[in-house]
């Protein structure tokens, strides 16, 4: 990952997109390396409502992104006057939160001087996996899976992209969820069922697999979070006792076998031969295993982040925002909060 056009390279980037306060400084020297990347995670606030709350995560970012600021700067080494850019992210996500970050954002960079880049949550997550591999290089197909987006990409070269599968409805990640909260396993709930289907057995309960009409990308997963109720509610009613262990493994296994399916189909389709994994959800271990498998038997080349890097943080943001920068693509025009934006979106 050498940078293009010689020098050092310094972003100073935001995350303030859904319940993560994170600043990172993010320094191309030949390079590209994570100098910092500070997250200040909400989890405990938001974990007795079940989800995050919207008022109360906005709050907190408020609270939190100086703080968070100044320790970015003071663990990168880096001084203020040496940052070349600063990238946020402008959506999607919460509107409240997504405009903390970028108030700061545009402070900075109004008060150093430097460009403002705005980047796409979910063109974020893709290039944590930039970050992780310095070998990996465009062409490529991503597969996306956070709680709030299920997207698969198709990579052609850093800029030129195109969003060729999307959910239809709830996000991989929002089930996960929803379904922790019906098991009763507390938020947030992917990890929770990623451990427990460990130990379950993942054909103990038939569970539906929604592959949507042939040659489609798109996902569904609406109907898999209602099979499930519908299932524990039938438990209930009878009296008998839920097998918590093999519906959340038979539940997991419905899922990423789509998310497998559909993604391996991409990758081969496109014929690029590399396919990489991003967002929160990438850091399940079945989904893992399972591409890993998959790929192996495809000859296809898989990538993914380390787990640090799946969830929200700034360090995604600043590598993307690097790579606009050097290709010039920064301080074109105003950045504003757009929480429902899409990565094929004009001007996204």
């Amino acid at each position: 990952m050498s940078v293009q056009g010689g020098g050092d390279v310094v972003i100073l980037a935001f995350e303030t997109s859904c319940d993560e306060t994170s600043c990172a400084v993010v320094v191309g020297d030949g390079s590209l390396r994570v100098a910092s990347n500070i997250v200040a995670s909400q989890v405990e606030l938001h974990q007795r409502f079940g989800g995050v709350v919207p008022e109360i995560a906005s709050r907190s970012h408020v609270e939190a992104i100086i703080p968070v600021l100044d320790r970015a700067f003071g663990d990168a080494g880096i001084e203020p006057h040496q940052v070349d850019a600063v990238a946020v992210t402008f959506g999607p996500g919460l509107v409240g939160s997504l405009l903390v970050g970028l108030s700061a954002a545009k402070a900075a960079a109004s008060a150093l001087g430097v460009p403002l880049i705005g980047i796409n949550h979910i063109e974020a997550h893709i290039y944590a996996n930039f970050l992780e591999h310095p070998d990996l290089a465009p062409p490529l197909v991503c597969l996306t899976v956070s709680g709030g987006h299920t997207d698969l990409v198709y990579f052609r070269n850093h800029g030129d992209y195109d969003v060729i599968g999307r959910t239809r409805d709830d996000a991989a990640g929002e089930a996960f969820d929803k379904v922790a909260r019906i098991l009763g396993l507390g938020y947030p709930g992917g990890p929770a069922i990623d451990r427990l289907a460990a130990s379950g057995d993942p054909a103990a309960v038939t569970l539906p697999r929604a592959y949507l009409e042939e040659g489609s990308y798109d996902f569904s997963f609406s109907g898999i979070k209602t099979a499930v109720l519908n299932y524990v509610n039938g438990l209930r009613q009878k009296g008998l006792e839920i097998p918590v262990r093999d519906l959340a493994a038979s539940f997991q296994a419905a899922v990423i076998e789509v998310l497998a399916e559909k993604a391996i189909r991409a990758a081969t389709a496109t014929g690029v031969g590399r396919l990489a994994l991003s967002g929160g959800v990438a850091a399940n271990r079945g989904l893992r295993r399972l591409l890993e498998d998959r790929c192996r038997d495809e000859g296809l080349e898989l990538y993914y982040p380390s787990p640090s890097l799946c969830t929200d943080n700034a360090a995604m943001v600043g590598c993307a925002g690097y790579y606009h920068y050097i290709r010039g693509s920064s301080g074109e025009g105003p950045v504003n909060a757009v929480p429902g934006v899409s990565l094929s979106q004009p001007g996204s």
